[in-house]
């Protein structure tokens, strides 16, 4: 997953997401990937700031793989966190 982030003057965060059909083929998936990134942001909306963030997919994605995906997020969370904090 790959994340590009921008700080906002509007203080609160703003979220896009993006899901390639070469990456996951069927619309139930991208969707479904689309539910679990909203999920967390909705979740930790609270302590990422005022901070603009895409959120990519970089590799192909199966159901299978919603924990993997949980853990790319909370790592993100986490990297973002410490750049808010230095920045």
């Amino acid at each position: 997953m790959i994340v590009h982030y921008k700080p906002n003057g509007l203080g609160h965060p703003r979220l896009g997401i993006v899901v390639g059909k070469k990456l996951a083929r069927r619309a139930v998936d991208r969707n479904y990937v689309k539910r679990v990134v909203r999920e967390w942001f909705r979740t930790y909306r609270d302590q990422l700031g005022s901070i603009d963030l895409v959120v990519r997919l970089s590799k192909p994605f199966g159901r299978g793989d919603f924990y993997d995906l949980l853990r790319e997020l909370e790592a993100i969370r986490i990297r973002l966190q410490h750049v808010m904090d230095q920045g």
